[in-house]
């Protein structure tokens, strides 16, 4: 199992360390275009192996895809990062140049790669990449739900005062500080729906914050978060790698699926070896369709300012 990493940065390292750290992949290929960047990240990853027992080997390259080649899975997390007071979208017009040269790349070295895309505005880069390679829809994954769901669980155990392993919720729709649809109405502790713990007011605010996460740590840190994209990334990563059958939230293509047509968005989906095997259909309240649709116009506009 060979997986590749574009971008050696916070988020990219993060990701490549959780994955090794899991100990399921034969090896990592750290790239960057920066030089002696990825080595540098891989090789001072290498040297914890002995300290956090696992073998898998990490490679780092500047550039060279051919180092990439025959890769099973890969994850694209170059581009610009977000500075504080900018919203996803803004890093449209940089990052839709990379990610298209990027996955171009990727596919000539590994045609049947299972491709996760990360980089921001992220349901727009992911269908951009559907838009420009001729990869199947199912192996294109756009990773946001995953990350805003660890979040709104991060949120949910607050509020309830509980142990986050008690605590079970999704975040569907775009992943924007606005198009984020957290559905409380189907968040549970132990089984339980947090309604029966939590006032709806208290409910609001856990979902406003969910919304808010990636924005409050930006304005924080400097730049954007790292350690729970990248762990959101690995679970992904190992799903598909270890054919798991899990369910996350992921950006993929829809084809009447919730009622939308040709956009890329966050819902429930299964994954295993052969990438999304089946968008799960969940039902949604009158309120939660609305948000979604919603959320799937502001997707949709940003879609609009792609150059295709």
């Amino acid at each position: 199992m060979k997986v590749t990493v574009v971008g050696a940065g916070a988020v990219g390292a993060s990701c490549a360390e959780y994955i090794a750290i899991k100990n399921f992949a034969s090896e990592v290929v750290l790239l960057d275009i920066k030089e002696g960047y990825a080595e540098g990240k891989a090789m001072d990853l290498m040297q914890t192996a002995s300290l956090n027992g696992f073998d898998t080997k990490i490679t780092g390259v500047t550039n060279d895809y051919s180092k990439t080649a025959n890769s099973d899975i890969a994850v694209i997390t170059s581009g610009i990062p977000r500075k504080p007071g900018m919203t996803r979208e803004e890093l449209i017009g940089i990052n839709a140049g990379i990610v298209k040269s990027v996955a171009s790349s990727l596919i000539e070295h590994s045609p049947n790669v299972t491709m996760i895309v990360v980089s921001n505005p992220m349901d727009t880069m992911t269908y951009l990449v559907h838009k420009t390679t001729n990869l199947p829809k199912n192996k294109i994954i756009g990773m946001g739900g995953a990350l805003d769901s660890a979040r709104f669980k991060y949120r949910l155990a607050e509020a309830l005062e509980a142990p986050i392993s008690d605590v079970d919720g999704m975040v569907i729709g775009g992943h924007s500080d606005v198009g984020m649809v957290p559905l409380t109405s189907h968040a549970t502790r132990n089984s339980i729906k947090v309604s029966t713990f939590l006032s709806e007011e208290r409910l609001q605010k856990v979902a406003e914050d969910t919304k808010v996460g990636g924005a409050t740590l930006t304005k924080l840190l400097g730049t954007s978060a790292w350690y729970a994209p990248g762990a959101a990334v690995s679970g992904l990563v190992q799903a598909i790698a270890c054919d798991q059958k899990k369910i996350f939230p992921c950006s993929t293509y829809l084809e009447g699926e919730y009622d939308l047509n040709d956009i890329c968005i966050g819902v429930p989906v299964v994954l295993g070896k052969d990438g999304i095997e089946q968008i799960v259909d969940i039902p949604l309240s009158d309120a939660e369709k609305a948000k979604m649709q919603e959320s799937a116009q502001g997707v949709s506009k940003t879609n609009g300012l792609l150059e295709l």
